[in-house]
């Protein structure tokens, strides 16, 4: 269990946690939200022992291992396959000392270690891992300063998950990955045996992979149960409520103070009006919620192209070896939203930049019209930007002929403030950073917005501007991203890069996660080839498929109910409170028993679907 006690922390004399707690159970997967600059990424710090707290306990469990992605990525000669194996440092010293160890007492020791904690088994549970995060065998084998940094990242974070330690604290993990390692990195946490507590702005994950929601908001911490979607309904109707409680309040003290005013000079009512007065001084203030400052992006609007803005007729593109892309026939009108689909090396980026004119066709013809105007965002061009040059300093390198006001405004249109403007951009956060390579690829009113992962660094609130600023753009836009949410809100089409093509992907977003979830099927053994077709099934025994799978989804119906319910009981902050500890244990309890029971029950569903289908089809 992980306690935090009334801590308090300060940078530079500004607050960041002040008297807060929060009790984390062990093997619980909890999300911390908060707003950018809230104190999240220093309350990891503090949990670790690398900052001193002002006051206040943080409690972990005797010789609790706490582990996170570190800091410094792996660059050296050593393959990636070592690497992550050398995360898991007690395997890597009992297989040390058992090398030279001479004592059989002690040789005993070692190898019954190395039997509990599976240490035989490591290789191949280290190459799943690498594997989940986009690295096939052949890359395993290569060393880690083959690859650039955003590569070695996920090396690292392959390197913590295997280590496996008892406190797992991932900071917005998800930024260095492709869509298929953020779903593989759902599921692995999902399953994952011991406590997890991230930081994230993927929405998605916070809504599959954890139980609850950490809130660091007014230097407090808040623990709600359930994922993202029922934390924002929660909030929303806290705040609506404590909203409500001042408003009345307001009207009270209005009212009482009125009366006060009217006889406080009356003798006959001068009792009456001192008994006011001391009500209004035992109101204990009740303060309205403060609205969240708004994020936005505000893209210019362009002039409309007759269509289509881009066509292709017979394209190939690659680099200096075989085309990477082939037979490339595609059109683009500027009512576009396409995203791009594929797994990771089959050529999404580089269809971007063919798009983008960063890449010519070695085959083909593209015509483009010839009053298009492009704008290209990539990960890479935040870490571009002159660090030492400020916001402003970018946009009149820009546009030198526009006055400081305009471009105080353009910066305003992106969220970035006067404050800002003037900040180096080494000392920006990364949200702050993104806000600005957006503003600048968006500068000249492009008619084709082409996103590479643009939603890495930005927060949840963000997400959501940047969702409707696109979905108000009369752009076109490709984009590519792992963030499910922001695809499903704004892609109307979707395009397949795979295979060394592109090619319209008829199915939904819910059906491309499955079958990136299902894996490659090449990787599965073949099913046994039946020698005889079965008899196809008679029609009672198809009726009573059919009803045992109705009965097994108003199973899933009912624990999905029971399990809502208990969200919104686990959701109540009151209830964590220490005088009610134990009627919080049989909440939790019972919230435990539901889920098991939902995941056979789900389980079952399945097979029953299977079975119909089986007998449907035979």
């Amino acid at each position: 269990m992980l306690r935090i006690s009334d801590i308090t922390y300060s940078i530079g004399g500004r607050p960041l946690l002040e008297g807060a707690s929060a009790t984390i159970p062990t093997g619980h997967k909890v999300g911390l939200v908060g707003a950018n600059g809230a104190g999240k990424t220093t309350l990891f710090r503090l949990i670790r022992g690398e900052l001193a707290l002002e006051t206040g306990e943080i409690d972990l469990p005797a010789r609790a291992r706490v582990g996170g992605v570190a800091q410094e990525v792996p660059s050296s000669s050593t393959s990636l396959l070592d690497t992550v194996l050398a995360a898991d440092t007690e395997r890597a010293a009992l297989l040390a000392e058992a090398e030279s160890a001479s004592d059989p007492h002690r040789i005993a020791e070692i190898q019954t270690r190395l039997a509990d904690i599976d240490a035989w088994s490591a290789e191949g549970r280290a190459s799943a891992i690498l594997k989940g995060l986009g690295f096939d065998s052949e890359a395993q084998r290569r060393p880690c300063s083959d690859f650039s940094g955003g590569w070695r990242m996920r090396v690292a974070l392959a390197g913590v998950l295997f280590a496996q330690p008892d406190l797992l604290l991932l900071d917005e993990p998800t930024n260095y990955l492709d869509l298929e390692g953020a779903l593989w990195l759902e599921q692995y946490l999902a399953k994952y045996p011991h406590t997890v507590v991230i930081i994230s702005h993927d929405r998605d994950l916070l809504n599959r992979a954890v139980g609850a929601i950490l809130h660091l908001e007014g230097r407090k911490l808040t623990l709600y149960q359930g994922g993202y979607d029922t934390f924002a309904r929660t909030r929303a109707l806290q705040r609506e409520a404590q909203a409500a409680e001042a408003k009345k309040q307001d009207a009270r003290r209005a009212h009482l103070q009125s009366f006060v005013d009217r006889f406080k000079a009356k003798a006959t009512k001068a009792a009456q009006a001192q008994a006011r007065v001391k009500m209004l001084e035992k109101m204990v203030p009740i303060t309205a919620p403060e609205e969240a400052a708004k994020q936005v992006f505000t893209f210019p609007e362009p002039e409309q192209l007759s269509p289509p803005i881009i066509s292709m007729e017979g394209c190939a593109v690659g680099y200096d070896g075989p085309p990477v892309l082939k037979r490339l026939s595609l059109r683009i009108d500027q009512d576009d939203r396409i995203a791009l689909l594929g797994r990771n090396g089959e050529g999404k980026s580089t269809l971007s930049k063919l798009l983008a004119d960063k890449l010519k066709p070695c085959e083909g013809r593209i015509t483009r019209s010839s009053k298009l105007r492009i704008g290209y965002f990539a990960q890479h061009q935040v870490d571009e930007l002159e660090l030492a040059e400020t916001p402003l300093a970018h946009l009149q390198r820009q546009r030198p002929d526009e006055g400081q006001p305009r471009l105080r405004a353009r910066l305003a249109g992106f969220g970035l403030g006067a404050d800002q403007a003037e900040t180096p951009v080494g000392q920006l956060s990364g949200g702050q950073k993104a806000r600005l390579s957006l503003l600048l690829a968006t500068l000249d009113a492009p008619h084709l917005l082409i996103l590479d992962e643009p939603t890495n660094h930005l927060d949840i609130e963000s997400r959501e501007a940047l969702v409707e600023a696109l979905t108000a753009y009369t752009g076109a836009v490709i984009l590519v991203s792992h963030d499910m949410h922001l695809l499903s809100l704004v892609a109307d089409r979707l395009w397949l890069v795979k295979g060394g093509s592109v090619a319209p992907y008829e199915r939904d977003l819910a059906a491309y996660r499955a079958e990136l979830l299902a894996g490659d099927p090449a990787e599965k053994p073949a099913p046994a080839k039946p020698k005889d077709k079965p008899a196809r099934p008679s029609r009672d025994a198809l009726l009573a498929l059919r009803a045992e799978v109705r009965k097994c989804e108003e199973r899933v119906n009912k624990l999905s109910e029971m399990l809502e319910k208990l969200n919104e009981k686990l959701a109540d902050p009151g209830l964590y409170e220490a005088t009610r500890a134990a009627e919080r244990d049989k909440w939790l309890l019972k919230h435990g028993e539901a889920r098991e029971a939902m995941d056979r029950a789900e389980a079952l569903w399945m097979e029953a679907l299977e079975k119909l289908e089986m007998a449907e089809n035979a």
